[in-house]
């Protein structure tokens, strides 16, 4: 059964979201939504299909919805395309409070929906070749820098950029959070927009994240490490290195034997592997890879740390 699909908010992202529904077999895409109705005819014109600027005009030709909008948003459309029986892919962060999340996830446990949250790192091919790999990290330490782009600052860098590796990070080590300690600083814009936060864990794990979006160069990397490996992983060259210690002597008495393996992978796109495991989950019945709860987990996290910044914005 080919699945009716919908994107709302036709932006930077939300084109991408397009052209993916465009090109699967699974979905045909039946409208684009934007309030810029002239973006809204540009994009559907690309992807042969209709636009609209009212998404409740949508609604009632779509079985899913992918909704790119911007974040104080988000609520309110989730809302009624919920409300309305559509199944929901929303992008990151979920909402703009975890009261608004709970509502949501709420709405869609009854009405029995699929509500996918947008944590593209999840997709990564080097994040997917930690399975079997990863035991109990004990720390943990990530940068995401990268360019500053006006796109995507109605939100702090920690919204922006560091929820992808509050995601990655919780769905790593499955603990609670016993402390947060954070420092940040607005630089270009009137939000802070680079930060770094110190999460300590139940388990004894401690997580390091840093995020800036006013960095020359860009760069995601995340270090993680256990009992019996360090593991390194580039998310933009799509590498994994596993240093893990072995059995047996080395050739110099004392030094500890430690393997090395280390695997590239090639181009992938993430957003269509997303956008696939949506429609999966929908035709199969299932849940979804990356759940409206593991989005909550990670707004919850990325709000304790802005109470933290909140000093530093008051002076």
């Amino acid at each position: 059964m080919t699945l009716r699909a919908g994107v709302i908010g036709v932006g930077y992202l939300g084109r991408f979201h397009a052209q993916k529904y465009a090109l699967l077999e699974e979905t045909e895409l039946v409208g684009v939504v934007d309030v810029d109705r002239q973006r809204a005819e540009e994009i559907a014109a690309e992807c042969r299909t209709r636009a609209f600027g009212d998404y409740r005009e949508l609604l009632g030709e779509v079985d899913l919805v992918s909704i790119a909008v911007p974040t104080h948003h988000h609520f309110a459309v989730a809302r009624d395309c919920l409300d309305a029986g559509r199944h929901v892919l929303i992008e990151k962060p979920i909402t703009e409070t975890v009261a608004e999340a709970e509502e949501l996830i709420e709405i869609a446990r009854k009405q029995r929906l699929v509500f996918q949250v947008g944590h593209l790192e999840r997709f990564n091919p080097a994040i997917l070749a930690l399975e079997g790999v990863l035991k109990q990290p004990m720390f943990i330490e990530s940068h995401r820098l990268a360019p500053f782009k006006p796109r995507g600052t109605d939100v702090n860098v920690v919204l922006d950029l560091m929820i992808h590796d509050i995601d990655i990070i919780l769905s790593a080590v499955r603990s609670d959070i016993i402390d947060i300690h954070a420092v940040g600083v607005p630089v270009l814009s009137e939000e802070v927009d680079i930060a770094n936060a110190r999460l300590q864990f139940a388990t004894g794990c401690v997580a390091n994240i840093t995020a800036s979006r006013v960095s020359r160069e860009a760069m995601r990397k995340i270090r993680l490490f256990q009992a019996d490996a360090y593991i390194s992983i580039d998310y933009q060259s799509r590498n994994i290195t596993v240093l893990r210690k072995k059995e047996g002597e080395t050739a110099i008495p004392g030094l500890p034997n430690i393997g090395l393996e280390s695997h590239s992978f090639g181009q992938s796109d993430a957003l269509l592997e997303e956008i696939k495991a949506f429609v999966n989950a929908i035709r199969n019945g299932k849940a979804p890879v990356v759940t409206a709860e593991d989005g909550k987990k990670a707004l919850e996290v990325a709000i304790r740390i802005n109470e933290c910044l909140l000093p530093v914005l008051k002076k």
